[in-house]
């Protein structure tokens, strides 16, 4: 038996930055209802650090925000997130 395929679902891979196969850079639109992922903006132990940019979010951690068309839909809540970001103006991505 391979026992390193035994990790949780819900992880992020720091090496491909995604969470449960959700790319963490691209276009990225703000939903209400029916979002890919739930995220908590908070200020210290972020999961990933994010930096909105106006054009190719190729890097980790860099999020261009949209209303049509995104690579990823994201709810902000207060309590139970699947990950938790801080926002920066420089050095995006996961710690």
């Amino acid at each position: 038996m391979n026992f390193s395929l035994a990790q949780t679902e819900d992880q992020i891979n720091k090496k491909e930055c995604t969470y449960n196969g959700f790319t963490l850079h691209g276009k990225i639109q703000f939903v209400e209802s029916f979002p890919d992922i739930t995220i908590k903006v908070e200020e210290s132990f972020p999961d990933i650090e994010v930096k909105i940019v106006d054009s190719f979010p190729d890097e980790c951690g860099e999020w261009q925000i949209v209303d049509s068309f995104p690579d990823l839909k994201v709810k902000i809540v207060e309590s139970f997130p699947d990950i938790k970001i801080k926002f920066v103006e420089s050095f995006p991505g996961i710690p």
